[in-house]
């Protein structure tokens, strides 16, 4: 064997570098802002159904086609941009995502009527469904392997801010003007701020040294060690690949290639997505319509709600403290199921409002530590040439059915089963997902990025 295969590659320099606030920090607070408006425009949803409800006279089915049109094309938006990002580089795809969502969450807007204004909502929502996997793909690469547990785990903790702050403009804002259209066009104008912050962050190494751009990869690489005080040492570029074209054949070959990598892998990451954030959007998208059908006021919905959100990044903190001392597959064993079942017992209790909002509170918590430990778990399991569509296609997954919980939960679920039996059902397949995980897929707890 040569001295120089005996080297370390680029991409486990990255990985063993020091943790620097100014560097690798910088990329996890503008990835995150992009997570954050993720969050604020699925958080809008649930304020949005009961007061276009009053303002067009839609019926409860015809408004769940609002939070629907907007996951669905977020489900289909986390499959191309995810897929994209492992084509043409994370940089281009985490550039663009913003741009998208806010062209037509600007059109959403001043729609005229419910058709389109689910047509922009399916729109924006393909924009921004490329911010989580291209956005944790991005983050997870530079991110030293010491502190990836903990990083990938904290950039969750966007989302109860984008949650939290979703809830208190909107509710401003509407008892302000009385126009939910001033609540859509709140968020642009900072979406469009992050999307021109984001054109100065640098391709991924670990993306670059797969694909065998040598000269930008030293750049990036050399720049890294040098701006974090990183051990100076002799390092290789791995042998490059050959560069797919973008095509749809080759976005389906990336598929095929999920299942032939590890089915029983591939099948956990898709089961636990889908699951975990069923029980999560299922009861963001429908918290304000529930508080409002069971006797609460308008207001005290909009308030309870905002704070089911953002009691989450106390969960968040939580799940960063646990994700490296207890393991991913523990704390999602535990507080995947255990979620569902506060949302049951918060059920049991609405009539009786002090008590039930001590237990939504308490879902909000634990919903959010199971979350950010699932991202984390799901992006380990795979491969760099894998990682973003991999992430990106179990995202998909769970907003295509997080897409349909506002149709199913509103028409058939909640109107026919109840509340409780409806949570009940949605957790048992929490369960069913926790146990396919427990014995098919691997610990990833301090494991090297391969």
């Amino acid at each position: 064997m040569s001295i120089n295969t005996q080297l370390p590659t680029g991409d486990q320099v990255v990985q063993d570098l020091p943790w620097r606030w100014k560097v690798q920090g910088k990329i996890f607070l503008i990835g995150g802002l992009g997570f954050m408006f993720d969050a604020w425009d699925v958080t809008l949803n649930a304020y949005l159904i009961p007061l276009l409800i009053a303002d067009w006279g839609i019926s409860p089915g015809q408004a769940g086609w609002i939070a629907t049109s907007n996951l669905i094309g977020m489900a289909v938006g986390a499959f191309v941009w995810g897929s994209v990002a492992d084509l043409i580089g994370r940089k281009s795809a985490f550039t663009l995502t913003l741009l998208v969502f806010s062209v037509f969450t600007v059109c959403g807007a001043f729609s005229p009527d419910i058709l389109w204004f689910c047509v922009f909502r399916f729109l924006a929502g393909f924009g921004l469904g490329g911010c989580i996997p291209v956005d944790y793909a991005l983050v997870g690469e530079f991110t030293p392997r010491r502190q990836r547990g903990r990083v990938l785990t904290a950039m969750d903790g966007w989302w109860p801010i984008g949650a939290f702050l979703c809830g208190v403009v909107t509710t401003a804002v509407i008892s302000t003007t009385g126009d939910w259209r001033y609540a859509m066009l709140v968020m642009v104008l900072p979406a469009l701020l992050v999307f021109w912050v984001r054109r100065g962050v640098p391709e991924s190494p670990l993306f670059l040294v797969q694909r065998g751009r040598g000269d930008e990869a030293r750049a990036v690489i050399d720049d890294l060690v040098e701006r974090t005080g990183g051990e100076q040492r002799s390092w290789r570029l791995p042998d490059p690949e050959k560069i797919p074209k973008l095509s749809l054949g080759s976005i389906s070959g990336q598929l095929t290639g999920l299942w032939r990598y590890n089915w029983r892998i591939t099948l956990t990451a898709w089961s636990l997505f889908l699951t975990i954030l069923l029980v999560y959007y299922g009861a963001l998208t429908w918290m304000p319509r529930i508080l409002i059908a069971s006797g609460y006021a308008q207001s005290v919905a909009f308030i309870a709600t905002t704070f089911m959100t953002g009691v989450g990044f106390l969960g968040v903190i939580a799940a960063a403290l646990l994700v490296e001392r207890v393991g991913r597959k523990w704390l999602l064993a535990v507080t995947g199921p255990g979620s569902a079942l506060l949302l049951v017992v918060f059920a049991l209790t609405l009539d009786l409002p002090a008590v039930a909002t001590a237990w939504l509170l308490a879902f909000g918590f634990v919903v959010q530590v199971a979350i950010p430990v699932l991202y984390t778990y799901v992006l380990e399991l795979y491969p760099t040439e894998l990682r973003g569509s991999g992430f990106g296609w179990a995202s998909t997954i769970s907003r295509i059915g997080a897409g349909l919980v506002p149709l199913i939960f509103g028409t058939l679920l909640w109107p026919y089963l109840g509340l409780p039996l409806t949570f009940a059902l949605i957790g048992s397949l929490v369960v069913l997902a926790v146990l396919f995980m427990a014995f098919n897929a691997p610990e990833t707890r301090r494991e090297r990025l391969s």
